[in-house]
């Protein structure tokens, strides 16, 4: 049978890349906020994998949005198999002395505050699944800090710190990991990094490579499928980080 899985953000990136990676024999549930066409590009590429596609619309910066997409699972579903909380952004470059609160408040909003609202709605349909579990999405940002994206990587390590607390508390029923990406060549860098940024990034990665979409999404699909793993985030970046 089955499942029912809801990605966050699904409509270009990491997000769509999963989609269509788990598409086969799934529902998949792909939010989008301003991107309509995109996701429904994906949708289409959901069902010529052989899965089903539908589409909602939401603002997770929001609490309003997020029971949006949790109240639209309910009434079309009535359970939920996997919950990928994929939506976030860096949105802003900014130095430690000049971070704004307004735009700080923004960043977490997006990053944090969705992830956690989204699960914790969440938790009532998973609960109802099978096999179920939450995946997150950090970042290596996490780990060696972002100079100008510090804001950014505080958002990300708040995430980083829930899904060990959430896996504790939603045991055994509930599992709840994450993926931390590296360097991940998809439109995320379009507005806030360079070329010359992303090359040397390149270099300085063991692997000499940045990563793409798909390398993320079969972190993600593991995840899913290894019912003996939770409480765990794992580091996908070329070795650009090593434990």
């Amino acid at each position: 049978m089955g499942k029912i899985i809801l990605i966050t953000g699904a409509s270009t990136g990491i997000g769509a890349e999963t989609a269509v990676e788990l598409a086969k024999g799934n529902t998949i549930i792909i939010h989008y906020n301003a991107s309509e066409k995109p996701a429904q590009e994906t949708a289409k590429k959901v069902e010529e994998k052989g899965g089903k596609a539908a589409l909602v619309q939401a603002d997770l910066r929001t609490e309003a949005g997020c029971r949006k997409v949790v109240d639209f699972v309910a009434k079309n579903y009535g359970k939920l198999d996997v919950l990928v909380n994929n939506a976030g952004g860096l949105i802003q470059r900014m130095k430690v002395g000049e971070i704004q609160w307004e735009r700080m408040a923004e960043i977490f909003a997006l990053n944090s505050f969705s992830a956690i609202l989204m699960t914790s709605l969440s938790v009532p349909l998973l609960e109802k699944g099978e096999n179920p579990c939450v995946v997150n999405l950090t970042s290596i940002a996490i780990r060696h800090g972002a100079p100008t994206a510090t804001v950014y990587a505080a958002s990300k390590g708040a995430v980083d710190v829930f899904t060990r607390g959430a896996a504790k508390e939603l045991a055994p029923k509930i599992r709840v990991n994450a993926v931390a990406p590296g360097v991940i060549e998809t439109p995320f860098h379009d507005k806030v990094s360079n070329p010359q940024m992303l090359q040397s990034w390149r270099e300085n990665t063991p692997l000499k490579k940045n990563g793409q979409a798909h390398h993320i999404a079969t972190a993600i699909k593991f995840l899913i499928e290894n019912d003996f793993v939770t409480g765990e985030t794992i580091d996908v970046n070329g070795g650009l980080y090593m434990r």
